[in-house]
């Protein structure tokens, strides 16, 4: 499919924009500029692969589902890690949270001690993964195999995903806001964008305790609630009348900061996405994905194929998750392309 700039135009207008209230409202995909018949061989493609639930809207309608859109069975994984970022926003711009406050000026320490070099690490290096705390996370599924050697690296100098990162960033968040995450996630989020399905009471923390004391703190989501938190930022993080998110916020939190160039291990050089805080942006110069369709898009990524898509050259949100099995990246990305490529 050849996007052109008229094409892109009329699919970027947000004149004609709707919020979900208490249900999502649904469009015909042909009003949308969507092929009915298409959709229904996309929906065969889905049926080949591990895929479970998938959710997409364009200007605030729903146009095209799959799987049971309510379920929140499992985790939403990685895809936690946007969340939380989303949750900082509020709290910085208020001035409860300063990103450069270092966590030895927090008091933050864990099993067996940090080194000093590793202590003047700032909250903005937690949700960038430019820490340098190499300490052992409490869950496993980040690339800490490939760390340097502790105390080898200077704070907000090399970008690795270590999963301590992340679960220090949602203890820094619930140290200084003095709410507990899941709280947070309810008030700030849930209730204000009207989540169908969110339940406070599913909701654990995890981990291995005894080698960090940082648990992790997973999200079960479905991908009609997902999508809202998409949305959300979409509208650059804005809901109906109300400003739930600064736009500023927003777009910091979504720019990228390590370019794939930079990213470690090496392997990542190749990739599709860069990173931000906490979001991955897709990279602008990658080869292996449309840029008409991925043009300033970012997304969350959870492990198996868990993820929160916003494409806003298209005005178009995307939540997807695999139950069983796994979908890699370029899949992922495939995916969203082949749905693209069902216009009429």
């Amino acid at each position: 499919m050849v996007y052109g700039k008229s094409s892109l135009k009329k699919q970027s207008k947000t004149d004609n924009v709707t919020y979900p209230k208490e249900h999502w409202e649904w469009a015909k995909p042909e009003k949308m500029g969507f092929s009915s018949s298409k959709l229904k061989k996309f929906t065969e493609y889905l049926d080949s692969l591990p895929t479970s639930h998938m959710f997409v809207a364009i200007h605030g309608r729903v146009i095209f589902t799959y799987g049971d859109v309510s379920s929140t069975e499992h985790v939403i994984a990685s895809c936690r890690k946007s969340v939380l970022s989303m949750l900082y926003g509020k709290y910085v711009d208020n001035g409860t949270i300063n990103l450069d406050t270092t966590l030895e000026e927090l008091g933050i320490d864990d099993i067996g001690g940090l080194l000093p070099i590793e202590k003047k690490a700032t909250i903005r290096h937690l949700l960038t993964a430019t820490s340098g705390c190499y300490h052992t996370a409490s869950n496993t599924g980040d690339d800490r195999k490939y760390a340097p050697k502790r105390g080898s690296v200077e704070p907000g100098t090399y970008f690795l995903y270590n999963n301590w990162d992340f679960n220090a960033a949602g203890y820094v968040f619930e140290l200084l806001t003095k709410k507990n995450i899941y709280e947070s996630f309810e008030q700030d989020l849930a209730i204000p964008l009207q989540l169908e399905d969110f339940n406070r009471s599913i909701h654990r923390k995890s981990g291995n305790l005894s080698i960090s004391r940082f648990p992790a703190y997973h999200f079960r989501l479905s991908v009609r609630d997902m999508a809202r938190l998409a949305y959300l930022m979409l509208r650059h993080g804005k809901w109906a009348d109300k400003q739930i998110l600064s736009p500023e916020w927003v777009k910091l939190s979504t720019t990228t900061v390590t370019p794939r160039e930079k990213m470690n291990p090496p392997k990542r050089h190749k990739s599709s996405m860069e990173y931000a805080y906490l979001w991955w942006p897709y990279c602008p110069r990658s080869q292996s994905i449309d840029q008409k369709i991925f043009r300033n898009a970012y997304t969350a990524c959870g492990m198996g194929g868990q993820r929160i898509t916003v494409l806003p050259e298209l005005d178009m949100v995307i939540a997807h998750k695999v139950d069983k099995g796994k979908i890699g990246t370029s899949t992922y990305n495939k995916i969203i392309e082949r749905f693209n490529h069902c216009r009429k």
